[in-house]
């Protein structure tokens, strides 16, 4: 425990990053006066977490489990983050995918305490003073969201709160970011969901979403106004709106240090399970085709990074694009489509409008991706074309949470007759398949952005271009061992989080030093550097 906190009594028991419980010594209830407030057994962190997932496992249901966490996290700080690192299988789906999508959706009724920050539509012009008002003042890394595309699940406004908590919760956990170095900020410019501004305990501004230079211009107050508070912090952004968070990206990628998870993140992700595909299929990178079922920011993003990876490759921008064919709610891409939105004409191609099964047998995909938000679109039909023109098909179901998903594990392996890779971005369970058990891999941006947080955090960064997930991508792909691939993982154990987000940290500063994207000198051990950086919540 740090000994300059001057807290004593019920103050230092009230205070989460500095509360211990039962786990107080007996010198410390005597110099913290906490004598007769505490049971008489002097406890251990390791008996706590015995007591914490006893409770946690008699809940019945995921958001009340949700809501236990919660309340653990407001109570004590550390156990709450060593709890999740000694048990990342069974609590991460509960602090953030799929859990977190419904406790975004009853955000307003599970409310119990004052939890991130908000920046309204109100504040305009007094964005840096009320910055202020946040009690800690190093603040290293802020996600923010202004709740308009909330997982599959839509505009939730206010409720979208969750999503900055929860990010925030897995970079303490999976990178070792302090808590009292991030900023969960919910950017709240209205909503256009009338369920939610016709619900009474609704917790947001009932008003419709400001629009154009209005929202643009409140947008660029709070970057400019969190640069000048918290100098050099990195800002993620979290579940915008596909035409905002493009324009996000584009006006500030190069002026600070920031980055959108949803387009970056996932695009990474995905590419180190592709890039870990090859080492099954043993079809060279190079020689990959894709086809997409949607076509928002999470489903560009990937494109934009699938493409420069071959380009890396060897191939020029438009034989790498001509890899990729997107399907949208109208259909095919093509060039001749109208209304096409421009992070997605670049993948336009003049070709005629294929549906959906019959583009599969004239492309001839080796990975097939689904970004649309919508379950159960990977049909029985669309999974055995795949395995009918690859012997080795690649499947990524990607909507979030699991209720969205466009296919299953259980489904994919089922009807490849255990041929088909697969990943998702919700967890699923194995598969046994004629005897062999297949591990699906949950494409879980978590494997990314917390490693790049930390990287970026530790070599100050200036910005963070899309070189750097690339490197993040390769670097995740290189941590899968022959166990796993035996399996058919397409990802690491989840319980390898950590050591995985150290590599990738690692990785990134390192890429960063070498190319003049960093405000330090590097360190002679890189990696021992950011190891000493790490938050370690122990007592």
């Amino acid at each position: 425990m740090k000994k300059d906190h001057g807290l004593t009594g019920t103050d230092l028991l009230h205070n989460p990053a500095y509360n211990k419980s039962t786990a107080f010594t007996e010198e410390e209830r005597d110099r913290y006066r906490l004598r007769g407030l505490l049971p008489p057994a002097v406890g251990s962190m390791e008996m706590q977490i015995k007591r914490v997932l006893a409770n946690l496992r008699r809940k019945e249901s995921d958001i009340e489990k949700y809501i236990f966490l919660s309340a653990l996290q407001e109570r004590n700080e550390r156990l709450f983050f060593r709890l999740i690192m000694e048990n990342f299988r069974e609590i991460v789906p509960l602090v953030y995918t799929p859990t977190v999508g419904q406790a975004c959706k009853e955000f307003a009724n599970i409310f119990r305490s004052e939890k991130g920050f908000y920046v309204t539509a109100r504040d305009r012009g007094r964005i840096r003073e009320i910055l202020d008002n946040w009690p800690y003042h190093d603040v290293r890394i802020i996600v923010v969201s202004d709740g308009e595309r909330i997982l599959g699940l839509g505009d939730l406004g206010a409720n979208g709160m969750g999503i900055p908590l929860g990010k925030l919760g897995l970079y303490c956990a999976c990178a070792g970011i302090s808590p009292e170095h991030t900023l969960p900020v919910l950017f709240d410019v209205g909503t256009n969901n009338a369920e939610l501004v016709d619900d009474p305990i609704y917790l947001g501004l009932r008003q419709p979403r400001l629009r154009g230079e209005a929202y643009f211009s409140l947008m660029d107050e709070f970057v400019e106004a969190a640069n000048d508070a918290f100098p050099g912090v990195l800002i993620q952004f979290e579940d915008f709106g596909a035409d905002n968070a493009f324009a996000h990206l584009a006006k500030y990628r190069d002026s600070c240090l920031c980055f959108n998870d949803d387009i970056q993140g996932t695009a990474s992700v995905v590419l180190a399970g592709v890039h870990a595909s090859t080492r099954l299929s043993g079809v060279p990178f190079r020689n990959l085709r894709f086809q997409f079922l949607g076509a928002g920011s999470a489903a560009a993003g990937i494109g934009n990074m699938i493409v420069q990876a071959l380009i890396e490759e060897g191939l020029d921008a438009d034989e790498a694009r001509g890899r990729l064919l997107f399907f949208n709610r109208r259909g095919l891409v093509t060039s001749s489509m109208p209304d096409v939105p421009e992070h997605v004409r670049q993948f336009a191609h003049d070709l005629p409008g294929y549906g959906f099964i019959e583009a599969i047998d004239v492309h001839k995909p080796d990975i097939l991706i689904g970004a649309t938000g919508s379950p159960a679109t990977f049909t029985r039909e669309i999974i055995r074309k795949m395995a009918e023109v690859r012997p080795q098909p690649c499947i990524f179901a990607l909507s979030n949470p699991t209720s969205r998903a466009e296919c299953t594990a259980e489904e994919v392996y089922r009807w490849t007759g255990g041929r088909a890779l697969f990943a998702s971005g919700s967890p699923f369970d194995d598969v046994q398949i004629n005897g062999r058990t297949h591990r699906p891999g949950q494409g879980n941006n978590a494997y990314i952005f917390p490693g790049v947080g930390l990287g970026m955090i530790a070599c100050r960064g200036k910005t963070v271009p899309d070189a750097i997930f690339l490197e993040a991508a390769r670097e995740l792909a290189g941590t899968l061992d022959d166990d796993d691939l035996a399996l058919g993982a397409l990802y690491p154990r989840i319980d390898e989080i950590r050591s995985v987000s150290l590599r990738i940290a690692t990785a990134v500063a390192t890429y960063a030093w070498e190319h003049g994207l960093a405000d330090s000198d590097p360190p002679a051990d890189i990696e021992g550097h950011i190891r000493s950086l790490m938050y370690d919540p122990s007592y």
